[in-house]
């Protein structure tokens, strides 16, 4: 359960290098080009990154499972004057099912960022594909309860 929390390669690797080996592994699995594309980030805390490497992790496994995509793009920027992790997924596969049943998957995604105060939004991209797009708040956890706190880059 532990490791289901924080997964080690974010202490081991930190959250881009983590990502990108986690990317090769789906890019191998699935027959799809993924890329990482980010800035050198500023520290984060400890629970956004862990719930930004389970939603990009989430969204890779709906790719290689379902998309039949040809690449897939994962970029992350912090935002909102350092306040915000945004994490888009952009892929080129044949979009999200016509019966629109929110998978347990989609659900987990949003889940994660909204326990943060954040939002993922999943939809179609125009001219296919699937657009993933989560907003994590940069919080810091204190006695008094969870409290707004910039990260500087």
């Amino acid at each position: 359960i532990v490791y289901d929390l924080r997964p080690p390669a974010l202490d081991d690797l930190g959250l881009v290098a983590a990502l990108r080996e986690q990317a090769d592994r789906y890019a191998q699995a699935g027959n799809c080009s993924v890329l990482i594309e980010a800035a050198p980030l500023p520290p984060l805390p400890a629970a956004v990154e862990a719930a930004a490497y389970r939603i990009v992790q989430e969204a890779l496994t709906n790719v290689v499972r379902h998309a039949q995509a040809h690449s897939c793009v994962v970029t992350l920027a912090v935002v909102d004057d350092g306040t915000s992790l945004r994490l888009t997924i952009a892929d080129d596969g044949r979009g999200l099912p016509t019966e629109r049943r929110v998978g347990i998957g989609i659900q987990s995604m949003r889940e994660r960022a909204e326990e943060l105060g954040g939002d993922c939004i999943v939809r179609d991209r125009p001219g296919g594909g699937v657009l993933v797009n989560a907003r994590l708040p940069c919080l810091s956890i204190t006695a008094r309860g969870i409290e707004a706190t910039p990260v500087m880059g």
